[in-house]
């Protein structure tokens, strides 16, 4: 398995230092524009490798040339959030980054399943799959994983239990629009609104449409990555090991959910080939509106890319 991170920032260095760890590829590229710092913190984490007991091979490099023929390619170049800008505010910089790395990666690895998470997602996730030109089932934003992972968060935080006892849903745009699903999230098995009152619920429910934001106001000079590039890891992870995990990510959808030519966070199902299902769920009438309006947004902005 042969897995290129290109973005050598926080998210990129991050998920990179994760694969290696994982064994998740036999050979990991580290791709970034600035010179010598793919290739200080890729030879860094290559010398770690002997005592996590991994053999992964790590390159880091400014050329896309050692890419070619990855299984995988995770994209997280851009620019991140400051305090007072929207994922949003970012577009025109990072559509024209991610347009010219997914015409890089296309061209050296035209097999390869792309993995976004450069911001807006939903709309960079459009952008990687129109310029690449490759089937939607290659082309997935990491959105709703991580989200999702934010309300476990929350919930474990209000209830003091396990993590691991805390699943949750979030569907939507990775934004102020995400539509986290309270009916569908749980502690062992018990739903949501059994657990707590429907004021907390919101409360919580905010917290992790504001999660990014609070992390960037503590910040100031950047945006999350640890949680990020966790949340891409469980999605390379499914597809190497072709888990069939249902995941919620981002994905072009064609009349699924009653949406059509627009990227936006659903359940899928994700193993070897990338998404191998997407998961129709019973929604009810406001939670449906939610998501409409949710991808409404999506599409708005992806009206005002000229690629």
């Amino acid at each position: 398995m042969k897995i290129t991170v290109v973005g050598a920032g926080n998210v990129g260095a991050s998920a990179a230092q994760r694969i290696a760890d994982k064994e998740l590829a036999n050979e990991l590229i580290l791709v970034d524009v600035i010179e010598g710092m793919p290739q200080g913190k890729g030879l860094d984490m290559y010398e770690a490798t002997p005592v996590e007991g991994a053999d992964t091979r790590v390159i880091g490099t400014n050329s896309y040339d050692p890419t070619a023929n990855s299984d995988i390619v995770l994209i997280t170049a851009g620019i991140a959030r400051k305090p007072g800008m929207s994922r949003d505010d970012l577009q025109a910089t990072n559509a024209g980054i991610v347009k010219a790395v997914t015409e890089q990666v296309a061209a050296k690895s035209r097999n390869a399943i792309l993995i976004v998470v450069s911001n807006p997602l939903d709309v960079m996730t459009y952008v990687a799959l129109k310029v690449s030109g490759f089937d939607r089932r290659r082309v997935i934003g990491m959105a709703g994983v991580l989200d999702s992972a934010r309300f476990r968060t929350f919930i474990s935080m209000e209830l003091n239990v396990s993590v691991e006892d805390v699943s949750a849903f979030v569907l939507g745009g990775h934004g102020d629009s995400m539509v986290p699903l309270p009916r569908y999230s749980t502690v062992a098995g018990i739903p949501l609104p059994d657990l707590m009152d429907q004021a907390t619920i919101d409360r919580l429910v905010k917290r992790t449409r504001d999660g990014g934001i609070e992390i960037v106001n503590f910040l100031k000079t950047g945006s999350a990555y640890y949680a990020p590039s966790s949340a891409a890891i469980q999605m390379i992870e499914a597809i190497v090991k072709d888990k069939k995990r249902i995941l919620p990510c981002a994905v072009l959808l064609k009349g699924e959910y009653g949406i059509k030519d627009v990227v936006v966070g659903v359940p899928i199902k994700i193993g070897k080939k990338g998404v191998e299902e997407i998961i129709q769920i019973k929604l009810t009438p406001e939670e449906q509106a939610a998501l409409q309006k949710s991808a409404d947004g999506v599409k708005a902005n992806m009206a005002k890319l000229s690629i």
